[in-house]
């Protein structure tokens, strides 16, 4: 579905009730980055569907560039149609400027913001008049070849931050439950695959204190300066890896807590 300037959209009926249900994230190292999302979609109490959340544009030895979103769905398909197919008001007429265009991850970062403001001021009237919210926050990571390597979380108003050292992940969505460990064991140091694993457990984390969070989830891990996807894979409900991950994690997470002293404390007298 191609994006028209200055016409408001008309959407499925799911796509305009659906909610923040997700959680993604993204998280920069030392050796690269890992995008991790679900897919859970809400239109309703009666109305689960499962829509993918992680896009990716790569042209492999000269980008690879990938987006993880939540909010309203029809924000999302607005935004990515634009980003896509060239955002109004950038580059050239005859050219606007495209992800696979934009010449560094900073000016990706900026021609998503502008997007986000484009699809606000075609859509947010409508919106308010439907009685829904403006509600959108997306993930930008990659690398473009010449530049460094880096991670973007992009606000509903076109703003954005950028992942450091001193916070080497972001989250969007539902991530309260899931950010207690990604705080205790993620490190810019912390090994590319140790790393996949802690954002499962963070999401596993996550769908057991949130229905609104679910499988299949998506995954995607960049090396820094190869400009390539070195695994994209979508973990279904079958997986026996994620499957055995739960139940270790579980079951660690008992002994641990069996192995520390009851606390000791009496009611003063």
């Amino acid at each position: 579905m191609g994006y028209k300037p200055g016409a408001p959209h008309v959407w499925p009926i799911h796509a305009q009730l659906d909610s923040s249900m997700t959680y993604c994230v993204g998280i920069l190292l030392d050796d690269g980055l890992v995008l991790i999302s679900d897919t859970r979609t809400n239109a309703g109490l009666d109305n689960i569907a499962s829509f993918r959340k992680l896009h990716i544009v790569e042209n492999p030895g000269e980008r690879v560039l990938a987006l993880a979103s939540s909010g309203n769905l029809s924000i999302t398909q607005s935004v990515l149609s634009m980003l896509t197919e060239g955002v109004p008001g950038t580059g050239t007429p005859d050219a606007p400027m495209t992800l696979s265009s934009v010449p560094s991850m900073f000016e990706a970062a900026q021609l998503v913001g502008k997007a986000v403001r484009e699809a606000h001021r075609v859509d947010a009237e409508s919106f308010k008049e439907h009685g829904m919210g403006f509600e959108f926050s997306m993930l930008l990571g990659g690398q473009i070849k010449g530049r460094r390597l880096r991670l973007f979380m992009i606000y509903s108003a076109g703003n954005f931050i950028e992942a450091t050292s001193d916070t080497a992940f972001l989250q969007i969505g539902e991530h309260k439950y899931g950010k207690p460990i990604l705080d205790r064991a993620i490190r810019p140091e912390t090994d590319i695959y140790d790393a996949l694993k802690i954002g499962l457990i963070s999401m596993d984390s996550t769908m057991r204190s949130n229905l609104a969070v679910g499988l299949p989830l998506d995954v995607m891990i960049v090396r820094r300066d190869v400009l390539k996807i070195e695994l994209e894979y979508r973990i279904e409900s079958d997986d026996s890896y994620f499957n055995d991950l739960r139940r270790r994690w579980s079951e660690a997470l008992s002994a641990t807590h069996l192995a520390i002293p009851k606390p000791p404390y009496k009611t003063p007298v």
